[in-house]
Order: structure tokens, then sequence, then C-alpha cells
């Protein structure tokens, strides 16, 4: 059975930092291109940043420097360091797993995250 379990959200104020967890169950995770999504509400649900099998990463334009992801494939798990929160990074971050060939994709259940003061 496939799973992808997101966690480490929560609330935290603006200028704070939180890391999220998504740990992989169920498939080969080494063999996954692994992303970080979010939505906010009433907005579509956007790319926050991936990483390769290689170790590439790539980041959305608004969360470059401030977030960091990484994946560590002995424990079938990807990381999102967020510092430096701002109220617009409030949404539910989902995980995801996609394989390019042949193709296929798994969505995580989302963990919400809310920078308030």
């Amino acid at each position: 059975q496939v799973q992808l379990v997101e966690s480490g959200g929560g609330l935290v104020q603006p200028g704070g930092s939180l890391r999220l967890s998504c740990a992989a169950s169920g498939f080969t995770f080494s063999f996954y291109v692994m992303s970080w999504y979010r939505q906010a509400p009433g907005k579509e649900r956007e790319l926050v940043a991936g990483i390769t099998t290689g170790d590439s990463t790539n980041y959305a334009d608004s969360m470059k420097g401030r977030f960091t992801i990484s994946r560590d494939n002995a424990k079938n798990t990807v990381y999102l360091q967020m510092n430096s929160l701002k109220p617009g990074d409030t949404a539910v971050y989902y995980c995801h797993a996609k394989r390019v060939l042949p193709p296929n994709a798994y969505w995580g259940q989302g963990t919400q995250v809310t920078v308030s003061s």
C-alpha cells in the first residue's frame, strides 16, 4: 500500500521556521522525483520545490533562499526546511512523488502550515 505521510506543520510566527517531513512507503522511493506543493484557501495548488533522483533541486521564485528541500533515500523521507516564514506562506503543504518512466504519481494528505502572530 502506497503512503505519503506529511508531518511537521503547525502554527508559527512570521519570521519563524518549520521543517516538514514526508515519509514514503509502498514504492521504490529512490526512483521517484519528490516535490512539495502548497494550496492556500481560494487558490490553486502550486509547486514549492522539487528534488530529483540525482538530488538536483528547483524552487518556486518566491521560496528561493528561504526554503530548502532534501531527501534521505535510506529513510524514504523528503524534507522541506522553511525559514523566514511569512503570512503568505500559510497553506496546506502536500508531498508529491512522481516517476517519469513508466509514469506514476502519488499525493500525500497534506499538512497545515499557518504563519500568524
